[in-house]
């Protein structure tokens, strides 16, 4: 096959995997983001303590992390065919996709919030925020740095996924290795797919680690600091009321 003949292909193969990759990413952000939130508030000496929340949702979470994507494509074909109409293309792929990164981005938020260091919490608190004033200004800003890096993790991992897809009709690149490279015996093409898949990841992680950094480099001089020196100047105050 020629390059004229493979380009086109090509072309419309990425957009494909763009068009999965990108929706998917989009709901398993909005969807993960709050439940691994939940996941911390809930957990034992948490904000929100409830221990059996905890564990339900902990536990969905877990299932659908353990499930191989295959199987998990296989198993949601009824939902997917009632939601877009029909189980094969890159709109039916983007249902399992985004269902699959959802507990995926969740367990990565979880670990980033957790890392957010508690005195900051506890001088909102002390200042009269409530449960929302701490999500919104303490521990989504401060795990900012560690929330990009997972939503990069998370992106690479639905190329990876998509490309499975494309086996069982998903569309996208791993639609074209599978049916020109190997069920035609082409193998230049399957190596151009895997080289612009190896391209397109190569990209979305430098792009997120260079977001990442800069963020973390911007929030020193951000609200944690000045968090920081109000919580050591209170027993300073402390101090100074009790020698009068």
């Amino acid at each position: 096959m020629t390059w004229s003949q493979m380009q086109p292909l090509l072309e419309q193969a990425s957009w494909e995997t763009l068009i999965m990759v990108g929706w998917s990413t989009l709901i398993a952000v909005l969807a993960g983001l709050p439940l691994g939130v939940l996941l911390v508030l809930t957990d034992r000496g948490g904000l929100l303590q409830n221990v059996v929340v905890n564990k339900v949702v902990g536990q969905i979470v877990n299932i659908g992390r353990s499930m191989p994507f295959i199987i998990l494509m296989v198993a949601l074909m009824s939902f997917t065919r009632w939601v877009t109409g029909t189980t094969i293309g890159s709109e039916a792929a983007i249902v399992p996709l985004a269902i699959g990164g959802i507990p995926f981005f969740a367990r990565l938020v979880e670990t980033a919030v957790r890392e957010v260091d508690g005195g900051l919490v506890e001088a909102v608190q002390s200042m009269g925020g409530n449960t929302w004033t701490i999500v919104r200004k303490v521990l989504v800003p401060e795990a900012l740095p560690s929330l990009i890096a997972s939503t990069t993790t998370t992106i690479i991992a639905l190329i990876g996924y998509s490309a499975m897809a494309g086996t069982v009709g998903g569309g996208g690149l791993g639609d074209l290795a599978v049916r020109y490279g190997y069920q035609r015996f082409e193998p230049d093409f399957m190596w151009i797919t895997v080289a612009l898949l190896a391209v397109a990841i190569s990209l979305i992680q430098f792009a997120g680690d260079y977001a990442a950094r800069t963020l973390h480099r911007r929030g020193r001089g951000g609200a944690a600091p000045r968090l920081r020196l109000l919580r050591a100047k209170e027993p300073a105050a402390a101090d100074v009321s009790k020698v009068a």
